[in-house]
């Protein structure tokens, strides 16, 4: 039987290497469960909260969440309370529950002043970080992970503290170059034996560089810590690294393995989640496929990237729209509150004007008034608010056109009604020329302005029942239902050099601008979207072959079969 002393030295050596030493975390583990009946009652709870932490970091969170709950609801532990809570966003953000990730996200930070303890701290602090980042809310992101580093610039807080700085600089674009940023970030991790987090910033590092064309040092980068991945035994890890080597192995030319590692980053990352991980290696599976000519694999790939592609981006979507709406909720909250305490004032103020009956009731009047402007006010705020995160739900934030989840839900509503109604219907994709050139010579803020000099200069030729969206970069989507061939070819074409002569525009002058389109008519693939958006690519795949600045139209023809 151990000492109490010797239980509560296996806890805390369990506690600090469950990430920077998993294998040991979970022989700890195995040790503590056998001799659990030997524990003190708070051990016993602390043993149950490392168990739950375990379940979830392999992948299970619908069994690691009830336990979590467990904790928090039968701990007296505060720290330990607050610490469950912390793990249970993740879990919850994870199984996509974002409201209650974040509400409880901001009953921490909220119970964040009472709390003492540094590790418990540094928890709440980074998964605060983590999660108003998958928001895109990096700027809210970066303040708590600063907030994270001031007050533990040593050991495993500094690690994660500047790891989470990274991840958010890099996830706004806001990186020109890695170079001066990630040595010192990973050279604190790896001091602290915070190999997971050391490795998260090698996965952004070797992503800026595919997209800055040097996937060899990608690769290099990658296979010399994929090992110690795999070791550590992370899923979500495992399956970002072995995307990026697909990526980075594709670019190069290397298809054998390309697919190799596509198909590993499909096997290893965490099953029934779509993440985008999965999503690039569902796309990259496509396109090997597509070149090695086998239609069937290439369809089959091309639903699943589909499928993924849209959940992933209904979840980005959504966890957005679950940050303003838990940010309303405050907000509405606090106003409440507010005119409670109004209500009390004048309580307070009309017993104090009690012998006063005449000019008590004059000012209960006005009074009585405030309070019906306040809540009329109050009510505004939140119809604003609601209306604002419709607008969120649907539109791109740059461009303000439709976001490719909605583009895809409008577009097949239109065809549908084409269908019905045996109308004519066409789908656009138009990419714009060397647009990575624009942003590696005059930067991301330029590269925008591009971006929505190029949507206004097609938006000139779209009419009111055109869907327009962006489906992703510099990717754009058009349906232009009741229409015939030869009339969105003449439209397209006006697009493509209305495109082409924005270059002297004031705010980017100088910057040559093109784009390359692919074109198919419903008459040929039918009027199911997904096909159409095949065929289409397939178009402005030959377009972008043949020189780019181009209109290229499907020739795909398909047989459809209708019951009668």
């Amino acid at each position: 039987m151990p000492a109490p002393d010797d239980s509560a030295q296996l806890l805390r050596q369990a506690d600090g290497v469950k990430t920077s030493n998993h294998p040991e975390f979970v022989q700890l583990l195995k040790r503590l469960g056998a001799e659990a009946a030997t524990l003190s009652p708070g051990q016993r709870m602390h043993l149950r909260y490392l168990q739950a932490w375990a379940i979830g970091y392999q992948g299970d969170y619908e069994t690691a969440t009830p336990l979590l709950n467990a904790v928090i609801a039968e701990s007296t532990d505060a720290t330990l309370r607050f610490r469950a809570g912390t793990t249970l966003v993740n879990m919850l953000a994870i199984g996509s529950h974002y409201e209650e990730a974040f509400a409880q996200v901001s009953r921490l930070l909220d119970q964040l002043p009472q709390i003492t303890d540094k590790a418990a701290r540094i928890q709440g602090l980074g998964v605060a970080t983590l999660l108003y980042n998958e928001a895109g809310q990096y700027e809210l992101g970066l303040t708590y992970a600063t907030q994270m580093l001031q007050e533990n610039p040593d050991g495993d807080g500094g690690c994660k503290a500047r790891a989470l700085q990274i991840q958010s600089l890099y996830e706004s674009g806001k990186f020109a170059t890695f170079d001066r940023q990630y040595p010192e970030a990973i050279d604190a991790c790896s001091k602290a034996l915070e190999f997971l987090y050391a490795n998260g910033i090698r996965a952004n590092v070797a992503s800026f560089d595919i997209q800055h064309g040097q996937s060899s040092a990608a690769i290099k980068l990658l296979q010399k810590h994929y090992a110690e991945v795999r070791r550590i035994g992370y899923p979500e890890q495992i399956s970002e690294f072995d995307a990026a080597l697909a990526q980075a192995y594709w670019n190069e030319g290397n298809t054998a393995l390309a697919q190799q590692y596509a198909y590993a980053a499909v096997d290893d990352g965490v099953k029934h989640e779509f993440t985008k991980s999965r999503t690039s290696a569902y796309a990259l599976l496509y396109l090997i496929s597509k070149k090695q000519g086998d239609p069937n694999a290439a369809l089959a790939w091309h639903e699943k990237y589909m499928a993924a592609d849209k959940g992933y981006l209904n979840d980005v979507s959504a966890k957005a729209l679950a940050y303003q709406t838990v940010k309303q909720q405050v907000q509405a909250k606090k106003l409440q509150i507010d005119a409670l305490n109004k209500q009390n004032q004048i309580l307070s103020l009309q017993q104090a004007l009690s012998k006063k009956a005449v000019e008590a009731g004059r000012l209960w009047i006005v009074l009585l008034l405030s309070i019906l402007a306040f809540v009329g006010f109050i009510t505004y705020r939140i119809k604003r608010s609601q209306l604002s995160f419709m607008k969120l739900a649907r539109r791109d934030g740059l461009t303000g056109i439709f976001n490719r989840q909605y583009f895809v839900g409008e577009a097949d509503r239109q065809l549908q009604y084409c269908r019905k109604s045996e109308r004519d219907a066409c789908l656009v994709l138009l990419d714009l020329d060397h647009f990575k050139t624009v942003n590696d010579t005059h930067g991301h803020a330029v590269g925008d302005r591009v971006l929505k000099r190029a949507v206004a200069a097609c938006q000139a030729y779209l009419r009111s029942t055109d869907v327009f969206g962006r489906l992703g970069g510099e990717e754009f989507g058009m349906l232009l239902p009741e229409c015939t061939l030869d009339q969105v070819l003449a439209r397209v074409e006006q697009m493509r050099v209305a495109i082409a002569t924005v270059s002297a525009g004031e705010d980017a002058p100088g910057i040559p601008i093109s784009a390359s389109f692919g074109v198919a008519a419903a008459t040929n693939s039918g009027y199911d979207l997904r096909q159409l958006m095949m065929d289409a690519d397939d178009a402005l795949y030959r377009a972008k072959r043949e020189g780019r600045n181009r209109v290229s139209l499907s020739d795909s023809r398909h047989v459809h079969l209708s019951l009668v």
